[in-house]
């Protein structure tokens, strides 16, 4: 899964020299936060974000109303936007979980993806949590257990496997994690379409050192 197969192809873009009062409301209107700032051929110059289009009320300390309102009326997109060399990029050939971790230790909720210096994409964190959603299978009813294992013992996922293959039923989603409890435990999650809760449970219990954390219909 690489950023490519994930991304907002063709993402609303902005001039340089389009006031910020438009800007915001055109990101209102389209109901996003970010917008890449680009000049010619789409090569990326900075960032507007809601939380740069904020004006600094120091700046407005001194001013009265209508002084206000010229400032703000003055302001352009290259005014208030993140500079291209402050904005955290990524690639398209990226996978979506690098993406997902540079997301997180850069503390951003999205990133323009280039090519060449020219805005191809952006992947967001929605776009992210929609994956998830989807590699869990969470629009198909079933059944989800998580299971906690061993993570230093190898085979201990193809048991868990092989008892259910044995049942004949399909996996709709399989996902796991380091249990942040004890980095010594793993915990699996799974989910099956057309059993019951009770079926599963049965199954789930003759896997020999193996804890049935969670089960339930969903």
């Amino acid at each position: 899964m690489l950023v490519k197969d994930y991304m907002t192809r063709h993402p609303l873009m902005a001039d340089p020299d389009m006031p910020a009062m438009e800007a915001q409301r055109y990101m209102g209107e389209n109901n996003i936060r970010r917008l890449p700032v680009v000049g010619d051929g789409k090569r990326l110059l900075g960032l507007v974000t809601r939380q740069s289009l904020l004006v600094d009320p120091v700046k407005m300390g001194s001013l009265n109303m209508w002084d206000i309102a010229g400032y703000l009326s003055r302001l352009t997109v290259k005014d208030v936007m993140i500079k291209a060399r402050d904005v955290v990029t990524i690639g398209q050939d990226v996978t979506i979980e690098e993406a997902a971790r540079v997301m997180v230790e850069k503390k951003v909720g999205s990133l323009p993806v280039l090519e060449d210096g020219i805005v191809v994409g952006i992947i967001t964190e929605t776009d992210l949590l929609a994956q998830m959603m989807e590699m869990m299978a969470t629009r198909i009813c079933g059944v989800r257990a998580t299971v906690r294992m061993a993570n230093d013992k190898p085979g201990e996922l193809a048991k868990l496997v092989a008892v259910i293959a044995a049942q004949g039923w399909g996996i709709r989603a399989l996902g796991g994690s380091v249990f942040p409890k004890d980095p010594e435990k793993w915990d699996a999650v799974i989910k099956i379409e057309g059993i019951t809760k009770e079926q599963l449970i049965a199954v789930l219990s003759r896997v020999e050192g193996q804890d049935i954390v969670d089960v339930r219909e969903i």
